[in-house]
């Protein structure tokens, strides 16, 4: 066993379930207790290996050292590389407590501070019990992380205390988000203390990308791939944030060409190339071409580039990825992607057109307003009810051109559906077959940003 006065003790006594299932690892305990399947592998971590009781506790699990457990599901990509397949959610916030704390002495801090970390790779086709646990170690923030956390926890707080708790949004933050915990947070509603509406229960959680940014850690891999913007934690003690940090180094370029920024900055860079935009981006920040932002992928922050024409509007409407039909049906919309994009936070870099010429304008971090959520809402539910009733093609014009009964632009100031595809043979199977046609698989469709809501509520504001 381990002793629960020495932290490292306890390290090296998760340390021993790598490589191992929970079912090797604590076996004969599990059948001591005559273990029926119930639970989730946390509970069965904590209750048949370290042997305590799952508990709600405010006081981290091994509260003698201040370190809490926490278990967290693995998917591997092609190159054998390890990724988190969903956010940390760390500890309930409790509405009508937390505005009361400073960061310092918060509950989050105390329950939080110092991680127990065990990652364990998911397979569907597996009991949990035989889950294989592939990464374990402790983990402690380090100091750039630390501020930009402390400033994510400071500014829930503010919303908390400005009544808006029912409007919190994981876009709102960088690192550390305010997250709903799948359906059953659509019936979990709490009450706030300053205002009467009922909030979503909500939990603290690190964010997917940040997650990534431990497991990579904790593996060793290579991190060549990753640039800072912040080199030096005591950047941030001068300047607010690392919003403001990233703004300012755009600044010096507004009103120019990208021909000029890339000649200004010594790039020699092939207009046509589709990373043109992403480069320029780079080194603006001071990164090497091709580097992924360390602190925008922790933060999973989403990078678009705009180009606008001369009357402001944009000259496309933004794309997301394209959705899987079955899954679109399957899926609730507290867990479904598209709530998820519309929740994170987004980077856009605005150029314009002046003849040919492609002119900075400015740069904008923003998140959509929890009101506008609720509207694109209306476009995936209508698209849910179209799929789930199998009436999917509203004609076929004389050409063959089928026509859709999915959401269009004119019907929602937000959002709309249409084709996304390569042709009319890339196609994803359709759960119910169309009723006019008799289709059993339809041209993949992906979810449209507006190019007039683009231009109106994000680049004029």
């Amino acid at each position: 066993m381990y002793n629960v006065n020495s932290a490292d003790s306890i390290i090296d006594f998760a340390k021993l379930l790598k490589d191992q299932t929970l079912r090797e690892a604590c076996g004969v305990e599990i059948e001591k207790h005559g273990y029926k399947g119930k639970g989730n592998f946390g509970q069965i971590l904590e209750k048949f290996y370290f042997g305590y009781e799952p508990n709600s506790d405010a006081e981290p699990d091994f509260k003698e050292v201040g370190m809490e457990l926490k278990s967290s599901p693995l998917k591997t990509l092609k190159n054998g590389e390890f990724r988190s397949k969903e956010r940390l959610v760390l500890n309930i916030i409790n509405y009508l407590e937390v505005h009361k704390e400073e960061f310092e002495t918060s509950s989050f801090w105390k329950k939080n501070a110092h991680l127990l970390l065990v990652f364990y790779l998911h397979d569907r086709d597996l009991e949990l019990l035989d889950y294989i646990i592939k990464l374990v170690d402790d983990w402690k923030y380090p100091n750039e992380d630390l501020k930009i956390i402390k400033q994510d926890w400071e500014f829930i707080n503010q919303k908390i205390k400005d009544g808006k708790a029912h409007e919190l949004s994981e876009g709102d933050t960088f690192y550390l988000g305010a997250c709903t915990k799948g359906s059953t947070a659509l019936k979990s509603f709490r009450n706030q203390p300053f205002n009467e509406e009922q909030a979503k229960q909500r939990a603290y959680s690190l964010k997917q990308g940040y997650v990534n940014h431990i497991i990579a850690n904790i593996a060793q891999e290579e991190t060549a791939i990753y640039g800072k913007i912040i080199e030096r934690p005591e950047i941030l003690d001068k300047v607010q944030s690392l919003e403001e940090i990233v703004i300012l180094k755009f600044h010096p370029f507004y009103g120019k060409s990208a021909e000029q920024i890339a000649q200004e900055l010594g790039l020699d860079l092939n207009e046509k190339a589709k990373s043109y935009f992403a480069n320029l981006t780079n080194s603006i920040l001071g990164l090497k071409l091709g580097q992924k932002i360390e602190e925008f992928e922790k933060a999973d922050i989403r990078v678009k580039t705009i180009r606008l024409k001369e009357n402001n509007l944009p000259k496309e409407d933004i794309s997301f990825p394209t959705f899987e039909y079955q899954e679109l049906i399957e899926t609730d919309w507290e867990d479904s992607d598209f709530k998820n994009i519309l929740e994170s936070k987004f980077f856009f870099v605005f150029y314009q057109f002046e003849g040919e010429k492609l002119i900075l304008r400015k740069v904008k971090f923003w998140n959509m307003q929890h009101s506008d959520i609720l509207e694109a809402k209306n476009v995936w539910e209508e698209m849910v009810e179209t799929v789930t009733n199998g009436e999917i093609v509203k004609e076929v014009t004389e050409k063959g051109v089928r026509k859709s009964f999915f959401p269009k632009k004119t019907e929602n100031r937000i959002s709309h559906v249409r084709p996304h595809a390569r042709n009319k043979e890339d196609t994803y199977e359709l759960p119910i077959a169309d009723k006019l046609t008799g289709l059993t698989e339809y041209t993949k469709h992906c979810f449209w940003l507006n190019a007039s809501y683009v231009k109106d509520e994000i680049y004029l504001k």
